[in-house]
């Protein structure tokens, strides 16, 4: 077989050609008489090209390969077997006629073995939340692999040897993959890769695991990368995270909030950042909000922080019991220690009453800081911020502080591995201090 295919036209003259048998895209089935003719000619000292041609064919649509091959293997047959290894053998060969009727024994062997494949079927199907009474849309679709292994269990533990085609027939796959599949050769190499995923199972667990903070397939990326010198694809890493069921928190929507479109006109101030969160100077662009925090007993706390939008560093925050205006108040007087503060450095917050309180404004202004906001029941127009608050409340461990001052000795731990050690995707995968430090020396 070659790799050059026969058009419709192609194959409709060359069916013309009393020396065809039968012609596909892929194949021409030549007659008896003609192998016969080629070999006596062949004798002779023709070669294989003036042969083909002389009987009608057009070479060039055929392909000289193909002429060498068929040209190769009648030689080989002639040579072993004489005139008799150039005839068809299939028109000799009976076979089992296909529309045998079968027997009433067969019929009930039949559907026995599909009814327990069937149930094997279902029982896996269930195993990963569908059913056959699922909707078409959520129904799972099982791997020709997967249904390898039905099939393999299922004639194992019932016995039905016999029964391979059959049931590869109802399950749809084909019978020569079955086989290929339980080739000695493909179990060893399955075997050599589940043996290579477990290593890299092993290392991704260590990222995973990193300063106990749990990581998705991208923080685990950085993190090898960054900390450990180990540089995996992404795909892999997804990949094996599924197969040994590595889960990592994901936060899931607020089905209360929504946002709102903002209707009215007036605002304290003016939204001067526009969702320009990168505007490519460090220190420029800061962005503060409060999150409320629940811990045990259904205790709550309070967390305000201001965060660089360039490099994503939170430069300051406070942890108080209460939403009193002092914590926004304490979060600015933190922000002062920091030296690295562009010139033109401004503030954006949403229209919450600590940002709109005359005290809060004239602590921005005695700081030498512009002031902007978010237009009104629009989450979006600080969307770096409210990120940040749903990293955190997936990696942070909240939930087990007994009190207030756990819930502050955590959150000291956790800014400290955000800011140095949480490497970002978008900050070329590098933490947010490293990133503002190369930053600073491009600058």
């Amino acid at each position: 077989m070659t790799k050059k295919f026969l058009t419709s036209h192609q194959q409709t003259e060359l069916k013309m050609n009393p020396y065809v048998k039968a012609v596909s895209d892929k194949a021409i089935t030549y007659t008896d008489e003609f192998k016969r003719l080629f070999i006596a000619q062949s004798e002779t000292g023709k070669l294989p090209r003036e042969i083909f041609e002389e009987a009608g064919f057009d070479v060039e649509v055929i392909g000289i390969t193909r002429v060498h091959k068929a040209a190769t293997r009648w030689r080989t047959a002639y040579k072993k077997h004489g005139a008799s290894g150039l005839e068809d053998t299939r028109k000799h060969s009976s076979g089992r006629p296909l529309e045998r009727e079968l027997s009433i024994e067969e019929k009930y062997t039949r559907l026995e073995a599909k009814m327990r494949l069937l149930e094997a079927e279902n029982e896996l199907l269930k195993k990963l939340g569908s059913t056959r009474k699922a909707d078409v849309e959520k129904e799972i679709k099982l791997a020709p692999e997967l249904k390898f292994e039905l099939i393999h269990e299922t004639i194992k533990k019932y016995n039905l040897k016999r029964m391979v085609s059959y049931l590869c027939e109802v399950l749809e796959v084909s019978r020569s993959g079955y086989y290929n599949y339980y080739k000695e050769q493909s179990i060893q190499k399955r075997t050599m890769k589940h043996q290579a995923d477990e290593i890299v199972k092993e290392e991704i667990l260590k990222a995973y695991r990193f300063r106990r903070r749990h990581k998705g397939a991208r923080q685990i990326k950085m993190t090898l990368q960054n900390h450990y010198g180990i540089n995996y694809n992404l795909k892999r890493i997804r990949r094996i995270m599924k197969k040994f069921g590595i889960i990592c928190p994901i936060r899931k929507a607020n089905p209360y909030r929504r946002m709102a479109k903002a209707t009215k006109e007036h605002r304290t101030c003016a939204n001067e950042l526009q969702r320009n969160f990168k505007q490519g100077v460090a220190g420029k662009v800061l962005l503060t909000d409060i999150t409320y925090l629940t811990y045990r007993n259904g205790k709550r706390a309070y967390l305000s922080t201001v965060k660089d939008a360039e490099t994503n560093e939170i430069l300051a925050y406070e942890v108080s019991s209460s939403l009193h205006l002092d914590i926004a108040l304490n979060t600015l007087k933190k922000l002062r220690k920091h030296t690295h503060l562009a010139e033109d450095a401004f503030i954006h917050s949403d229209q919450g009453f600590h940002y709109t309180n005359p005290q809060f404004q004239a602590f921005v202004k005695k700081m030498g800081l512009g002031q902007s906001m978010s237009r009104r029941g629009n989450c979006w127009d600080n969307a770096p911020q409210e990120s940040f608050f749903g990293h955190f409340k997936d990696e942070a461990y909240i939930k087990e502080c007994e009190t207030l001052e756990d819930v502050k000795q955590e959150i000291k731990s956790y800014m400290t591995y955000y800011n140095h050690y949480r490497g970002q995707w978008n900050l070329k995968k590098l933490p947010p201090v490293k990133y503002r430090q190369q930053l600073q020396q491009v600058a």
